[in-house]
């Protein structure tokens, strides 16, 4: 077990018309211009946005507007958000969304509270640190990527076709308002997208170099039971409160920490996903469950123990045969998942099909033009990312 430390300052407001409450939260830390910021047209059209309009307005608070943030957030507009906000004199970014609303607005967050800092991405490609980060506050109307309580930011350069990520303590969400009736009306593609990313959170620190604390396992393990029973069940109807709640609340656990605590993250497939994600612009979630499978079967020797007790804990694989066996057993229940919420478990499935230039593209891209590794697990160069896209195909 690792030294760690724990750290979750988010103020979290659950339940039905919590977002009501919005504007005497913001109140309550101190702002005095917001912007708005949000993705397309469905949080205009439910009311949702007038909903959180009406709230500030009734506390006194001004506001500007922000919408247009796409899946894979785009750092053009992040370019856009800040000089907006400098140009308002905006003190707090309040994300209306789900993890790509959330992460832009972290972009955003940084610019403003760097203006020292020219280019915001050079956060995000290791040029430039901080510590320092507007502050941030959530409506979320996606259970998924668990940006509401975690510091992480990615986002996407379009011009060069790079996804990247950047995270500090001080770009945690001051609040999180999480109404599960706000997630009813997304499509089950996007749903079930969502359910894929808040497995993986918790896979990706699962599957730690060191062993993590029991309790943590079992933490970890718990919450992808869940997330398989409650999966399934919001997928059949999608207006179920229970099930709805679950995976919202399961999301934001997945990725504040609490699942890797006393191991060491692995996040390869999240750094594979993130190149392919950046060339090919495709959902994340469904990114994720394409290469996960091919990641698995690359490194599963390299502790099979660990894949073993993967299959016995979370799918409740019987222990008959070999360790490796049952490690391979636990990747196909997986994969036998994924395919049950039809998610794709290979990369053509996406509806794309690489090539061999394609896939030394992508490994170069990953590692940085073959100047780093990724993963814990098993660390891996660039020829190690090229087999796994290779095999992801």
């Amino acid at each position: 077990m690792e030294n760690f430390i724990y750290y979750t300052p988010t103020k979290v407001i659950f339940g039905k018309d919590e977002e009501k409450k919005v504007g005497e939260l913001v109140k309550e830390f101190g702002a005095k211009k917001v912007l708005i910021h949000y993705g397309g047209g469905s949080a205009v059209r439910s009311g949702l946005i007038d909903r959180v309009k009406k709230s500030l307005s009734e506390e006194g608070i001004s506001y500007i507007e922000l919408g247009g943030v796409k899946p894979n957030p785009r750092l053009s507009l992040i370019y856009e958000g800040i000089k907006l906000a400098k140009e308002n004199g905006v003190d707090f970014v309040l994300a209306v969304g789900g993890g790509s609303v959330i992460d832009s607005a972290k972009g955003i967050g940084y610019g403003i509270a760097n203006p020292e800092i020219e280019d915001v991405w050079d956060l995000y490609i290791g040029k430039a640190k901080t510590k320092k980060c507007a502050p941030v506050g959530v409506v979320l109307t996606i259970a998924a990527a668990g940006s509401e309580m975690s510091g992480g930011s990615v986002v996407t350069k379009e011009d060069e076709q790079l996804k990247r990520s950047y995270n500090t303590d001080n770009a945690r969400p001051k609040f999180a308002i999480m109404n599960p009736e706000l997630t009813y009306t997304l499509p089950k593609y996007q749903i079930a997208c969502g359910i894929v990313d808040i497995m993986m959170h918790t896979m990706e620190r699962y599957f730690s170099p060191v062993g993590n604390l029991e309790i943590t396992d079992r933490v970890a393990e718990g919450l992808l039971r869940t997330m398989i029973k409650y999966g399934k069940l919001s997928l059949e109807n999608p207006e179920n409160y229970e099930a709805r709640a679950e995976i919202m609340w399961a999301g934001s656990l997945a990725h504040n920490g609490l699942t890797g605590c006393g191991g060491i993250g692995d996040w390869a497939t999240h750094q594979l996903e993130h190149d392919l994600g950046g060339v090919y612009d495709i959902a994340h979630g469904a990114g994720l469950a394409a290469i996960w499978g091919s990641w698995a079967r690359y490194v599963y020797k390299e502790n099979p123990e660990r894949f073993s007790k993967f299959a016995e804990n979370v799918f409740e694989i019987e222990k008959v045969g070999t360790v490796e066996e049952i490690a391979i057993k636990g990747i196909e229940a997986m994969e036998n998942f994924y395919k049950e919420i039809e998610m794709p478990i290979s990369i053509s499935e996406t509806g794309i099909n690489l090539s061999d230039d394609d896939v030394l593209m992508l490994a170069e891209k990953c590692s940085n033009n073959g100047t780093r590794f990724i993963g814990a697990f098993k660390k891996l160069y660039k020829d190690d990312m090229a087999k796994i896209y290779s095999m992801a195909r």
